[in-house]
């Protein structure tokens, strides 16, 4: 592997050991588009020729199938193309003499194997953004197009020298951002990414070869992750009604992998802090929960934050925190139950039972 790329490489591989566990998993498809810069190529033959191929803005488009693993990790098979124009040709002879042109196009496309890994921001308060970085490794074909034969009368380098069709090793670079826009479509996410891609060169004979070629992308896509589920519609006022009456129970719901407040939440808890001032409980018990869409550890954590949140508009109402009991159960006392990774509204809930 280059040394350019191996190290971001024992950094993907090394990062589950040291973030957050990911709430997000399962099968995906992406597709991206945008612009393609390639860097000029420079080549040396034995008697001390150089020749240099400029490259102009062209296009980049690429389509992908993977799968995410609840830890962070994405891995992913893709199709990519990148075409444009020849910017100039050009031919440096030994005794400085120069000579060149410029025509044709040169594209490359071929397959790769991602590895990414997706940062969660859940615990910094935001949600819907997720930086993400990657490697990939594969086999390419790079194709030269009506490319201009440079001359001076003496030595002329022909088209068939720079050889079309020519497959070879290749890697590539990714950093970007993951937008979600599960709000209008669950699982569907916007991607903008950066890209630093590489083909390699083919070794030289009978003076026919393909040079390495360098190129920086920039790429604007969308990402639609299987199974997510819908966003969670408000509690109904009516059972909500029910239970206040005969349990005392309040029953407070929150969005997936949230622990702010709602509207509808806030309205919730104010009932329940008028309740206690009516009925004078000797105990009010304040619990969190979450359902199984993510790891145990994650969860725990994410309940407590979920209770606190609530134990803190109560006391906000008048409702001394000496009077509560602040506990966290994570995904083990499910309002519904459901098979591991499921996210179930229902259980994305905090109870504040009057005792």
């Amino acid at each position: 592997m280059n040394v350019r790329i191996a190290p971001m490489a024992a950094l993907i591989l090394s990062l589950p050991a040291i973030a957050q566990a990911q709430p997000r998993s399962g099968i995906y498809i992406g597709a991206a588009a945008g612009a393609n810069w390639r860097e000029q190529i420079t080549e040396s033959t034995a008697n001390g020729t150089r020749m240099s191929v400029s490259g102009e803005t062209g296009f980049v488009g690429v389509a992908s199938l993977g799968y995410a693993l609840q830890n962070g990790i994405r891995l992913e098979v893709e199709g990519q193309y990148r075409a444009g124009p020849i910017g100039s040709t050009v031919v440096t002879l030994p005794n400085g003499m120069r000579f060149g042109s410029s025509s044709g196009r040169m594209s490359h496309y071929g397959g790769m194997a991602n590895a990414l890994y997706e940062f969660n921001l859940a615990a910094l308060g935001v949600s819907a953004i997720s930086p993400y970085i990657g490697v990939g490794l594969g086999y390419g074909v790079t194709d030269f197009s009506r490319a201009s034969s440079p001359s001076n009368g003496r030595l002329r380098l022909t088209s068939a020298q720079l050889s079309g069709n020519n497959g070879s090793f290749a890697y590539q670079a990714i950093g970007g951002l993951s937008f979600s826009l599960g709000a209008t479509v669950p699982g569907l996410a916007l991607t903008l990414e950066y890209r630093y891609y590489v083909a390699t060169g083919t070794t030289p004979s009978r003076n026919k070869y393909t040079p390495e070629s360098a190129n920086h992308s920039a790429l604007l896509g969308l990402r639609y992750s299987f199974g997510a589920s819908p966003a969670p519609p408000m509690p109904a006022q009516e059972p909500a009604a029910a239970a206040q009456t005969l349990a005392r129970t309040y029953l407070v719901f929150f969005d997936w992998n949230r622990a702010d407040l709602t509207d509808r939440a806030r309205q919730i808890i104010a009932e329940a802090a008028t309740a206690r001032t009516a009925t004078r409980p000797t105990r009010i018990e304040v619990s969190g929960h979450a359902d199984r869409s993510g790891a145990d550890a994650y969860n725990q954590a994410l309940s407590m934050r979920r209770a606190e949140a609530v134990a803190a508009e109560l006391t906000r109402h008048g409702v001394p925190r000496t009077e509560m009991v602040i506990q966290a159960f994570g995904e083990s006392r499910p309002l519904v139950p459901t098979a591991d990774g499921v996210r179930e509204p229902q259980n994305r809930r905090v109870e504040i039972i009057l005792r």
